[in-house]
């Protein structure tokens, strides 16, 4: 994952409602949906249902 702060990161949210959080710089600067991320970007962010215990905050 690349280093930057909270202002360099992006929540991207699926059809289904799982979210990730993602640097923009790896996700090649452009906001996608959950859908659109390729695997090697997928695999650099983060699932964010992980990080607290759910999919939903």
């Amino acid at each position: 994952m690349a280093t930057g702060g909270y202002e360099s990161m992006v929540w991207i949210r699926d059809k289904d409602g799982k979210e990730y959080a993602c640097y923009l710089d790896d996700i090649k600067g452009k906001i996608k949906t959950g859908e659109e991320l390729t695997p090697e970007e997928r695999a650099k962010c983060l699932d964010v249902s992980e990080i607290i215990g759910t999919e939903r905050w």
